[in-house]
């Protein structure tokens, strides 16, 4: 049974105490915990279960040797896609707490999300060879997705005419907003070019042969997809 839970902004997030570490970006509240070890990855993520466990929420958590990610998301009310709530924030802080605890402080620059777009001129027949060549599932009108949420999304978006003499494909990159400036200077100096500037919403880049990114932070006032 799906349960009433109020969604909040990312701005709301971030004003919650304790989770000063963690960053709001296409694929929930996230944060990278730098544990230098494996087992102490393992410590950090027994914790987290048991945080979980007992506030019935799970995050997504993907345990490195180097390092373990941890992603905060909450599907009660979406049915598809998810959004952000005050049991986000509360775990969050949890969390970096038990990380506190074991000596590992969160590096939110470590951050990102990352979705493959393609520009269609028919949705709906380009959806269907994208889903069974990945692997992957129909969600919504426009997206398809990993079950196992290790892969990137991949989305649709409407052309209205023939683009021959430019890229169908593209890279969407998430990164957190006091990442974004520093991320384009570094593409910039690594020989890539402005296409469109529409900072601080977004910037596309380009690489030496025109291939595009587009790097963009998440906004503030966004509760979810």
């Amino acid at each position: 049974m799906w349960r009433m839970v109020e969604s909040i902004t990312s701005q709301r997030f971030h004003e919650f105490p304790g989770v000063d570490g963690w960053r709001v970006i296409s694929t929930g509240a996230a944060t990278y915990f730098p544990t230098g070890s494996f087992a102490k990855g393992v410590e950090l993520v027994t914790r987290i279960g048991e945080l979980a466990d007992a506030a019935n929420h799970h995050p997504d958590v993907d345990l490195r040797y180097p390092g373990v990610q941890v992603r905060l998301q909450t599907h009660e009310v979406k049915e598809q896609g998810w959004m952000l709530s005050e049991r986000d924030a509360a775990l969050a802080a949890q969390i970096t707490d038990a990380a506190h605890a074991l000596g590992i402080e969160p590096d939110p620059s470590r951050v990102q999300a990352l979705q493959i777009a393609i520009d269609a001129l028919d949705i709906a027949k380009l959806r269907p060879f994208w889903a069974v060549v990945l692997g992957y599932e129909l969600v919504g009108d426009e997206d398809v997705t990993d079950p196992a949420a290790f892969g990137p999304n991949v989305w649709f978006q409407q052309m209205d005419a023939p683009r021959p003499q430019r890229n169908r494909i593209h890279v969407d990159l998430y990164v957190p907003a006091d990442v974004a400036p520093q991320r384009v200077e570094a593409a910039l100096a690594a020989g890539g070019s402005v296409v469109r500037d529409n900072g601080p919403n977004w910037w596309t880049l380009a690489d030496p042969e025109g291939n595009e990114v587009d790097v963009a932070p998440w906004p503030d006032g966004f509760s979810g997809w």
